[in-house]
């Protein structure tokens, strides 16, 4: 949280004086002004999903409705128990909707088979059920039956339920007027949750499957059970878990059907293509509100998607993009009063209740680094250039292109990764995202390069390109390229960011047998000289007059990610001696230029 501090200053402060007036609503105020309903509303197949209704007792008006479709309970259950707070943030409460909550199907106390990420079924299809004509029949369904209503829908969600929200955007009910996905998930094999560029985000699918994923054989109002590690050093108990494909024997003692398609799925095929919600974002009738954090670990990938499916391939939606300095789902902590009262609860007003149009610009952004939110025109803005930055001897970063050939070289040893975190958690935590690296870059298993301090502010928006040469001793290996805002040895002592402390900015990883396609993996040939790209997620972030851009290079990041074996095999069913020590070469020179190419914001 510190490093946050450090990126992201003033703006808590900010925050809170800009929404000071928001209250919560309690759940006093709730049994006084709502009756709750719950009822199980059928689906075109015969399916029914439990559904909760809270609709506003005073009927002198009519009022629209706010849906949250979720996986994770749409309770407390039972005629009497309230929630304390009903929609995004307080302020809908007091105001006056008709707040829906449903539990998606397979799910809870609905009716149906759970499928994970339900791959959208093609529109001319008479057999067609997906997560799009679940919502259209359940916004049909109240549009009926559910009295005072003013005729529209609003639809958000955080995370899965973001999910759910923009797979309602595809072929959306003409009475859906305004949907905001919020950190939700877009594809799970290429950047959310559970992968990054084909490298299985290890804790976090283990964590949350071993409790989530369990099968349901009947309606529950119960979740799954936390699974118990009996330890909180992540590290140890990740290098010890063995095959992971025999998790479910050795650790879940049961099946978990998700589990088992992870480590079936190797590969982008098409199970995983069938799950890519993006290239069914097109033509959308609703207004778009995209939420996500630049802190967030499980979705930034999937805010930052969404978003540029809709701009490519649905030019004419009115969208708009909203990243802040959040981790996971921050945006709707206490703390976020300025998002949740200028923006969010503008943008559902105006197009549920005709308020007067907010005037958000098509990207509200928050610039790291600076500590200042920015209103742009477009994201990634227009105004930004390509400047490559080169990799040279001597641990350094250079504007020009190198001269001299030559390489760097580090080891990498699967029976000794290179931690994610300078401590020990047992799961994926939120803080690496702005960790301190100074622990990384003093191990022989990591390249770091830094440019002289600079002479003035650098500012970078969007998308970091990546362009490296590399040769491994193996078959297979992972490359993770870590971007980070060196801060200056003479900032005050005790202050935060403390003297010269290496804050990530952003990083992510290639796995290696992916390299020209996601779909066929292929080897490496032993230490032969290969290029390799790929682009590190969005940032908006100005490196300060007097900070060095920092780059550090590495083969493991555990355990934030599995182990490569660095043999060319099928991961999931590695043994212990399948992993194998590699030497890895990092290139520098004329023919073999390895670079980052940066979004500079003039």
């Amino acid at each position: 949280m510190n490093a946050r501090i450090g990126l992201g200053r003033s703006c808590c402060a900010v925050m809170i004086l800009a929404g000071a007036h928001l209250d919560a609503q309690g759940l006093v105020y709730l049994q006084a002004h709502y009756d709750k309903q719950e009822v199980l509303v059928p689906m075109r197949d015969g399916v029914r999903l439990f559904t909760v209704i809270y609709a506003p007792r005073q009927h002198d008006r009519s009022y629209p409705f706010l849906l949250e479709r979720t996986p994770y309970g749409a309770g407390p259950y039972g005629p009497g128990h309230y929630k304390e707070n009903l929609g995004p943030s307080a302020r809908f409460g007091t105001e006056g909707f008709i707040f829906v909550y449903q539990d998606v199907r397979g799910r809870m106390m609905s009716e149906g088979t759970f499928t994970d990420l339900t791959p959208a079924q093609p529109h001319d299809d008479p057999a067609r059920v997906d997560e799009s004509t679940d919502t259209r029949d359940t916004v049909e369904w109240l549009l009926r039956h559910v009295p005072n209503h003013n005729g529209r829908v609003g639809q958000w969600g955080v995370s899965y339920p973001g999910f759910y929200a923009a797979a309602a955007l595809v072929d959306a009910h003409p009475a859906m007027r305004a949907v905001s996905p919020q950190g939700p998930i877009v594809d799970w094999f290429m950047g959310d949750d559970f992968h990054r560029n084909g490298a299985f985000w290890l804790p976090h699918a283990f964590n949350f499957l071993a409790g989530f994923g369990r099968p349901r054989p009947q309606p529950t109002p119960r979740p799954g059970a936390a699974f118990q590690h009996g330890t909180e050093d992540g590290y140890a108990f990740f290098l010890g878990l063995g095959p992971l494909a025999e998790a479910e024997a050795r650790h879940f003692k049961g099946p978990i059907p998700f589990w088992e398609a992870l480590v079936t799925h190797g590969s982008y095929d098409a199970y995983w293509q069938a799950r890519d919600l993006r290239p069914h974002l097109r033509a959308v009738r609703p207004a778009v509100l995209t939420v996500g954090g630049w802190y967030d670990a499980e979705n930034l990938f999937g805010a930052l998607q969404t978003h540029l499916a809709l701009a490519r391939q649905s030019p004419a939606t009115e969208q708009y993009l909203v990243m802040g300095p959040w981790d996971h789902g921050g945006w709707h902590r206490d703390t976020q009063r300025f998002f949740q009262g200028q923006i969010e609860f503008p943008f559902f007003m105006h197009h549920l209740k005709d308020a007067p149009d907010p005037g958000l610009p098509a990207a509200y952004v928050f610039e790291t680094g600076a500590g200042r939110w920015r209103r742009m025109d477009a994201w990634p803005p227009l105004e930004q250039r390509p400047v490559s930055l080169y990799f040279e001897a001597g641990a350094g970063l250079d504007w020009q292109p190198p001269r001299a050939p030559g390489f760097d070289a580090y080891p990498s040893d699967p029976a000794r990764p290179v931690p994610y975190l300078n401590g020990s958690a047992i799961g994926m935590a939120r803080e690496y995202m702005t960790a301190d690296q100074r622990f990384a870059g003093r191990r022989p298993d990591v390249l770091s390069y830094r440019t002289p301090p600079l002479g003035a502010d650098l500012t970078l928006a969007g998308p970091v390109q990546v362009d490296l040469w590399v040769s491994t001793s193996g078959t297979d290996s992972d490359w993770v390229v870590k971007l980070i805002d060196g801060q200056p040895e003479d900032l005050p002592e005790g202050g935060e960011p403390p003297p010269g402390a290496q804050l990530l900015v952003r990083g992510e990883v290639l796995r290696g047998k992916f390299r020209n396609s996601f779909e066929r993996p292929e080897p490496f040939v032993p230490d032969q000289p290969t290029e390799i790209r790929f682009s590190l997620n969005d940032v908006f972030h100005t490196f300060r007059r007097g900070h060095r851009l920092m780059v550090q290079v590495q083969s493991s990041w555990f355990p934030l990610m599995d182990r490569n074996p660095q043999v060319f095999t099928d991961i999931y069913r590695a043994r212990d001696t399948d992993f194998r020590r590699a030497e890895q070469h990092l290139y520098h020179g004329p023919g073999q230029p390895s670079h980052l190419v940066l979004p500079v914001l003039p």
